[in-house]
């Protein structure tokens, strides 16, 4: 089964109260999503509370979740909530590594009236327009990836997810400010023409100053560029070949995409003997939450 899939399954199954399922997921996420609030946060034990509340959260928010969007993303983005929310009790700052100064879910703070639900529970007409934006865009890398354009998806990843400007592109990937703006110039067409012909009020996507939906905030919640653990795995063992060597080398190391970071860190840990004591200790904490089977 593909990974999304057997995601959808485990909740489908933890819905109905089914604690091994439950246990299942917790060992599934338990370790990424300590390495992303331990870079976060002041203490290990601190991460690990923070991810304890969010499998919590999670179980309370189930009514709400689509079942259309990523398991991972989304208990990333309740414990990133329960990240904020420590923040604002204690009043202090977030902790960054110097790689995570552009990282976007440290600088985006989310709204004191936002909730995990909420982010699950998001206009009827915006999902339509999130949609419709995700298909394009992965059409548009899935065509970069087949014909091995890597060059091309770097580019329009560091426009589109890093915001970055044509001229820092440009010297980033060691190529002319013209190439970079030409294949801007062709990606943003080839949307244009995608979006009139399914719905032209969706072109108001593109229009990353004025839009509730963008293609910069599509592409981030969506993870559309995130690399598989599969990928990440062989990218540690030092057996990726070129050009996904490069593309993984720039995800991570110049987009800076956090999640795949916390992957990555989880990936490296993997052996570290605590993790199953931590994750019992979360599952027994956690499970009461869980509704009564059927």
């Amino acid at each position: 089964m593909e990974a999304e899939q057997a995601d959808r399954f485990l909740v489908e199954q933890i819905k109905s109260g089914d604690q091994g399922a439950w246990r299942q997921l917790i060992d599934r996420y338990h370790g990424r999503l300590v390495a992303f609030a331990k870079a976060r946060t002041a203490s290990l034990s601190d991460a690990e509370d923070l991810v304890q509340e969010a499998f919590v959260g999670f179980i309370q928010s189930l009514d709400h979740y689509d079942l259309s969007r990523s398991l991972e993303t989304y208990l990333f983005t309740i414990l990133r909530y329960k990240l904020f929310d420590q923040l604002r009790q204690r009043k202090m700052t977030l902790i960054s590594e110097p790689n995570d100064a552009e990282d976007w879910w440290d600088r985006i703070i989310p709204g004191t009236t936002e909730t995990p639900s909420g982010v699950a529970a998001t206009m009827e007409a915006e999902i339509a327009q999130e949609n419709l934006l995700a298909e394009m865009l992965r059409q548009l890398i899935h065509e970069y990836r087949d014909r091995d354009a890597f060059q091309d998806l770097q580019v329009i990843e560091l426009v589109f997810y890093a915001g970055k400007r044509n001229i820092d592109v440009g010297e980033l990937l060691g190529i002319d400010q013209k190439a970079v703006a030409g294949i801007k110039f062709r990606a943003i067409q080839k949307l244009q023409k995608y979006l009139s012909e399914k719905d032209e009020a969706a072109l108001a996507c593109l229009d990353e100053s004025n839009a509730d939906v963008t293609v910069c905030r599509v592409w981030r919640e969506r993870r559309l560029t995130c690399l598989k653990r599969s990928t990440l795995g062989s990218y540690l063992m030092d057996v990726l070949d070129e050009p996904w060597l490069s593309y993984t080398q720039l995800h991570l190391d110049v987009v800076g995409c956090p999640l795949c970071l916390a992957n990555l860190a989880d990936l490296e840990s993997e052996e570290d003997d605590r993790l199953p004591a931590d994750t019992e200790r979360m599952f027994q904490s956690s499970v009461g939450f869980l509704k009564s089977g059927s």
